[in-house]
């Protein structure tokens, strides 16, 4: 299905605006009402995830609570709400550390089925292996998972996602968010300072009733700042989504 000749030009006008930014920016777009998707030419490059795994974190415990294989807490439901709202480490640290089982492997093991297919944990950080804190995936990896948030969980689960990405705290504003209030956005940002200079990368959804999805993920390479890398990831939403209905 091919995208409209709006979203087209806007397409167009976002790739324009990202040939004159700082570092490396793959992304991709979708309608989830005609089932149209663009991929520029860096959607398939691994990024360090940053905190965007956080967001795959809460699917799988939702999924395996769900399931009955392990029972959420009244501190395991605040943490997750805390990792979606401010993107709390400490949060992830105890989430993780609680639920990835006796080999480690249980979220890296079950992430494939949201969409993560491209994944890949790294070791030497901490010595707990592996660490949701040093992983790598692509855009299309986080284009899979929103969009299994949005059409493949229980429609409780997903409305609670939902609600949660649309009340993000003001350190997470930006990205996705860019969209503008009117498209109601929703996302789950991840940033993080590496050897080779700033990721940064936003997932999330804008439009009525979560129409469009953007997943984007920006290596500065050493090239610029936190503050260039949020403004360019919220600038492509702005091109993307404002004023579209």
């Amino acid at each position: 299905m091919k995208l409209d000749c709006d979203m087209q030009q806007r397409i167009s006008a976002a790739n324009a605006y990202i040939a004159t930014r700082p570092g490396t920016v793959g992304y991709v777009v979708g309608d989830r009402v005609t089932g149209a998707s663009y991929r520029n030419d860096g959607a398939d490059t691994p990024v360090w995830t940053a905190s965007t795994i956080k967001l795959a974190m809460v699917v799988d415990l939702l999924t395996r609570n769900r399931a009955g294989s392990i029972t959420l807490t009244d501190e395991d439901r605040d943490e997750m709400q805390r990792m979606l709202h401010s993107s709390d480490d400490e949060a992830a640290d105890g989430l993780w550390f609680r639920y990835a089982g006796d080999d480690h492997l249980t979220f890296n093991n079950n992430f494939p089925t949201y969409g993560m297919l491209d994944l890949v944990p790294y070791d030497g950080f901490i010595e707990y292996f592996p660490y949701w804190g040093f992983q790598q995936c692509t855009p299309e990896d986080l284009d899979r998972l929103i969009n299994y948030v949005l059409t493949r969980m229980d429609p409780a689960d997903t409305a609670y996602i939902v609600g949660e990405m649309q009340r993000v705290d003001p350190n997470q504003q930006w990205g996705v968010w860019g969209a503008g209030r009117a498209a109601a956005p929703g996302n789950k940002d991840g940033w993080s300072e590496e050897s080779t200079g700033w990721v940064i990368n936003s997932v999330g959804f804008a439009g009525p009733g979560q129409r469009y999805t953007l997943a984007i993920m920006n290596s500065l390479n050493g090239e610029g700042s936190f503050d260039d890398g949020t403004e360019t990831d919220s600038r492509v939403a702005q091109l993307l989504f404002e004023g579209r209905s």
